[in-house]
């Protein structure tokens, strides 16, 4: 191979890795945004910190920013920092739910949505899933119970989980719904905190179990009492916030 060849392998293969990097380091940062509970208007800490933070380079971090710039979550003001802009991603939110300043009616508003569609999604999908896709969604439950069992960042898996029940119910008009429900679920654990933690991981069982076995009514029963327990916790935050 011309040493021109190599060189150009060489960059290629340095592009490639400084690309994964910054994906990885975007992750991290988006994850201890919610970990730390960083609302809008919230300053990051600054390159140096975040950097040693994450055993990354500044320039890495330097990327990552910019990634959640582009999908709406951060924002740099010059001479002044890095500041949240919103917790939920613009990619994430094609009805632009996120411009509404009451996110806890939102949220009850979106959860009473869910309890009309994902029961039936669940039903569709225990009656329709192949066996691969079973097996998936098993390794989907199984990485969320993980993450949130040792306290790793698990909101995506979490979305990964209910969209690809979504897709298991093989029913174009559900998956067309895949962004509302991935929109949902994100607001969910950022309002209530995580709270449901332990709850998430009986009733994704219990739903991922009913699925397998192919028992629709399993499912719906299932996936209605997990929505049951974020508009529950839902509207409690709400009667609390009415109050103060």
């Amino acid at each position: 191979m011309a040493a021109g060849a190599q060189a150009d392998m060489a960059r290629g293969f340095t592009g490639i890795r400084q690309t994964l990097l910054a994906e990885q380091a975007e992750e991290q940062i988006y994850e201890y945004i919610t970990q730390q509970e960083l609302k809008k208007g919230d300053r990051l800490p600054n390159e140096f910190q975040l950097a040693d933070r994450f055993g990354v380079g500044r320039s890495t971090i330097r990327e990552a920013v910019k990634l959640l710039v582009s999908r709406g979550v951060l924002e740099t003001r010059r001479g002044s920092g890095t500041y949240v802009r919103d917790a939920v991603p613009s990619d994430l939110d094609p009805l632009n739910l996120r411009s509404a300043e009451d996110k806890v009616s939102l949220a009850l508003d979106l959860v009473d949505l869910r309890m009309i569609l994902e029961p039936g999604i669940a039903e569709l999908a225990a009656h329709n899933a192949t066996e691969e896709e079973i097996r998936v969604l098993m390794d989907k439950c199984d990485d969320t119970e993980a993450r949130i069992r040792s306290g790793r960042y698990y909101i995506q898996s979490d979305i990964d989980f209910h969209t690809h029940i979504a897709l298991c119910s093989k029913n174009k008009v559900v998956e067309q719904l895949v962004s509302i429900i991935e929109t949902a679920v994100l607001m969910f654990v950022n309002i209530t905190h995580k709270q449901l933690a332990q709850e998430t991981i009986t009733t994704h069982r219990a739903i991922a179990k009913a699925i397998a076995e192919h028992d629709p009514i399993g499912a719906r029963a299932a996936m209605t009492m997990h929505i049951a327990y974020n508009r529950n916790l839902i509207k409690d935050i709400k009667e609390t916030q009415e109050k103060n």
